[in-house]
């Protein structure tokens, strides 16, 4: 897949959960409840850092501490549409919305007992950068090829 095809691919962040080729489940714990007993807005967040955290090193095989280079996240985005709350787990869904030479970025969805609409949605996005000169580099080949598999547009097929 080209890189402007890869660009631009669709930006619909608001799908089911299939939408999502990775997947993870999220338990919530009592103290995650605020006061109105949904919760707390930097849960969603801690949510959405969880599922890139894990699909960057588990799947893409990242080592943050000895890779020639590695990801920094620049922008985090979340948007509420429902509320969650404790004992529930969240189902977290990520696919690749946009792949460009330096960044990705990721598309969030946040799911309860709904998978068809997510609770919240967002938007991560890493550029990758080098060790030493803490400037921006091309994502490695082994990486860009894992990405691309699941690049959006591709996720709903």
């Amino acid at each position: 897949m080209g890189e402007a095809a890869v660009k631009s691919a669709g930006a619909r962040l608001s799908g089911p959960i299939a939408e999502y080729p990775y997947r993870i489940e999220i338990a919530t714990r009592w103290g995650d409840n605020d006061m109105l007993g949904h919760l707390n807005n930097v849960v969603y967040n801690r949510c959405i850092e969880d599922i890139v955290t894990k699909f960057t090193r588990f799947e893409l095989d990242v080592d943050w501490l000895k890779d020639d280079c590695y990801p920094v996240t620049v922008e985090t985005l979340c948007r509420f549409h429902k509320q969650l709350s404790w004992p529930d787990p969240v189902l977290a869904g990520l696919t690749v919305q946009s792949l460009g030479n330096s960044s990705v970025t990721y598309a969030i969805g946040l799911f309860g007992e709904d998978v068809l609409s997510p609770a919240a949605t967002g938007k991560f996005v890493h550029v990758y950068i080098d060790r030493v000169s803490q400037r921006p580099v091309p994502i490695p080949i082994a990486v860009r090829n894992r990405l691309e598999k699941i690049v959006l547009s591709r996720a709903a097929e």
